[in-house]
């Protein structure tokens, strides 16, 4: 007699044979849209801020850019990621075809509704835009639980972005006391995604890479009770910068968490692997989180440091790179593809540093703002135009055998 799970498991296998290349792992629709939506959504952003545009939303345009850049942009790559890594971790087959279709299909809608939410309304779309990270954090949950797998703390950061993506809609709504707690939670979330999933991927590559080459001093190992320490430490210093952002005490915990996180990165060898372009970049993503924590504490204590370098070194910075360092190399890794960097990878890797380190410097004067922000977009906007040309194909394509092993 055959078993419901054996149904189940010939109904996903089915759906992932009859599933077109697109729709065969949930990296492929999202980190396409997601890097789609970067770059149309910048230049709407760039256009709202010149005069040179309306936008047909009800959130102001400053509003929108930052809400969808989180909730939007990196929300779509926090999908396409965990929807691959949970295969992994669980040994289960890949949600595919229609089911992967829809969920896509809710974040496009999601985007749109806020988009146009000054004709269809703040209601409907916080309904849908909210209800995006709802439905993807319970399949998310479905497959690990079901697998018994311990890997729920990602899944539950998910559901936390839910609910931070609910207080910015209700700071929209002027129905917080503080309209701008849900932005702080999403970034915070953000950096603790980075610093969990982080600990894990980079010392894994870079150990590996550095077997492969010979290389024996100075290992990286896998998360220790120091790894623990920062987590929790990084975890509490912005959840107390969430709820009391001018807190001087928070400043100075944050400087703290940024020194903490400074020797972490540090103990990972990334200077071994400085000749991987596909290794090194992820070090160098994981370095601007100590880099924007510490320009973050110290805008608090110090009111000459300029707080938009600091969000911008996070997400600029830490957010876009490490995005960009993962798609690449799971794109590459889960199509079967050799794990080598192309000259246009190295473009891209080139062309995002170069952007975060322009909207960086842009605050403090090192060059005329509105020049510094237009130059720092088209930056960084023609890293995921590069993105797009050279790994857009590749996620409509068939693989080419099994996934690269890291």
């Amino acid at each position: 007699m055959i078993t419901r799970g054996e149904q189940m498991l010939a109904l996903r296998r089915a759906r992932l044979a009859a599933s077109p290349a697109i729709l065969r792992g949930g990296f492929r629709p999202f980190f396409f849209l997601g890097a789609c939506w970067a770059v149309i959504a910048l230049a709407l952003w760039m256009l709202a801020y010149s005069g040179n545009l309306v936008l047909p939303s009800a959130l102001e345009p400053l509003i929108w850019h930052r809400h969808e850049m989180l909730f939007g942009f990196v929300g779509a790559v926090i999908a396409g990621f965990l929807l691959t890594a949970i295969p992994n971790w669980t040994g289960r087959l890949p949600i595919a075809g229609w089911p992967l279709a829809g969920l896509a299909g809710l974040w496009a809608a999601a985007r749109l509704s806020v988009l146009f939410s000054a004709r269809t309304g703040l209601a409907a779309a916080a309904i849908i835009d909210v209800g995006f990270y709802f439905v993807l954090a319970g399949l998310a949950a479905r497959e690990v639980l079901a697998a018994k797998n311990r890997n729920l703390p990602p899944v539950i950061l998910v559901f936390l972005m839910g609910i931070a993506n609910a207080a910015d809609h209700a700071g929209v709504a002027k129905l917080l006391p503080d309209a701008d707690a849900g932005i702080r939670a999403a970034l915070s979330i953000v950096v603790m995604l980075i610093s969990v999933i982080g600990g894990r991927i980079i010392p894994s590559f870079t150990a590996n890479w550095m077997k492969k080459q010979g290389i024996k001093l100075r290992l990286p190992t896998q998360p220790t009770r120091y790894d623990l320490g920062v987590l929790i430490a990084t975890g509490a210093g912005l959840l107390a910068w969430t709820f009391v952002p001018n807190a001087r005490w928070v400043g100075a915990l944050l400087m703290a968490v940024s020194g903490a996180q400074l020797l972490r990165v540090s103990r990972w060898s990334g200077l071994s692997c400085a000749k991987d372009p596909l290794v090194f970049i992820l070090h160098l993503g994981y370095f601007w989180v100590p880099t924007g924590l510490f320009l973050l504490g110290a805008s608090i204590v110090d009111a000459d440091i300029p707080r938009s370098a600091a969000i911008h070194a996070i997400t600029a910075g830490a957010m876009s790179t490490m995005i960009l360092a993962v798609m690449t190399r799971a794109i590459l890794g889960h199509t079967g593809r050799e794990l080598a960097a192309k000259p246009t990878t190295v473009l891209i890797y080139v062309l995002i540093t170069l952007a975060a380190l322009l909207r960086v410097a842009t605050p403090f004067g090192f060059l005329n703002y509105p020049t510094g922000m237009v130059l720092a977009a088209f930056v960084w906007a023609a890293a995921f135009v590069v993105f797009l040309a050279t790994y857009g194909p590749i996620l409509f394509r068939p693989s080419l055998g099994s996934p690269s092993p890291s």
